[in-house]
C-alpha cells in the first residue's frame, strides 16, 4: 500500500467515519486517472459507496477505460459544500478525495451485485424496472469498483470553529 502525506491543516480535517458519510451521502464526483502523455484525466461521474469500495458504471471502452487499463492508481474527489461567502472572501466548503486502485468488474455475480447498488441508489423502490435495466444492459456497460486505500477530507475553519465536526 502507498504512503500518503498527512494533511497539512490538520484542524480541518474529517474523520474517516466523516469522510465515509460525505461518501454515503453524495451522488457525484470527479475520477482523476493517468490519462495520454500522462496527463492527468480527470472526469465527473455518478457512483455508490459501499463497504469500503466506490462502484462506477461506465462504456465499455473510451479514455477512461484506456486511462485503467494503463494504470489502476486514481482518485476521486466529492464536494459536499461549497457555499460563497463574499464578504468573507471565502468560501464554507467541505470535500473528500479517496485514493486508491480501481479495477472493471469481470464476473457476472459481481457486475449484477454493483448494478444493484447503483439502482437501488438512483432508482430505489423500483426492483422490476432496475432488473429490466440490469437484463438490458448486463452485457453493454463495464462496471468499475475503486478499493479506497485512504480517505481525506477537509473543511473549511469556519466550519469547525462553528460546529466541531471533523476536528481530529
Amino acid at each position: 500500500m502507498a504512503e500518503f502525506r498527512p494533511m497539512r491543516r490538520h484542524r480541518q480535517q474529517l474523520s474517516r467515519e466523516e469522510c465515509e458519510r460525505i461518501l454515503g451521502r453524495c451522488t457525484s464526483g470527479v475520477l482523476a486517472l493517468t490519462g495520454d502523455g500522462g496527463y492527468p484525466y480527470a472526469v465527473p461521474l455518478s457512483y455508490v459507496y459501499a463497504d469500503g469500495a466506490i462502484i462506477f458504471h461506465s462504456a465499455v471502452e473510451g479514455h477512461k477505460v484506456e486511462a485503467i487499463r494503463s494504470d489502476s492508481r486514481c482518485s476521486f474527489c466529492v464536494i459536499e459544500q461549497d457555499e460563497i461567502k463574499p464578504a468573507e472572501f471565502t468560501t464554507y466548503f467541505r470535500s473528500v478525495i479517496a485514493f486508491g486502485l480501481i479495477r472493471i468488474l469481470e464476473g457476472t455475480d459481481e457486475k449484477v451485485q454493483a448494478l444493484r447498488l447503483l439502482g437501488s441508489r438512483y432508482s430505489p423502490g423500483d426492483e422490476h424496472g432496475l432488473q429490466h435495466e440490469i437484463d438490458k444492459s448486463l452485457d453493454h456497460v463495464l462496471l468499475l469498483r475503486l478499493d479506497v486505500e485512504h480517505l481525506s477530507g477537509k473543511q473549511a475553519i469556519e466550519l469547525v470553529r462553528a460546529n466541531g465536526i471533523g476536528a481530529l
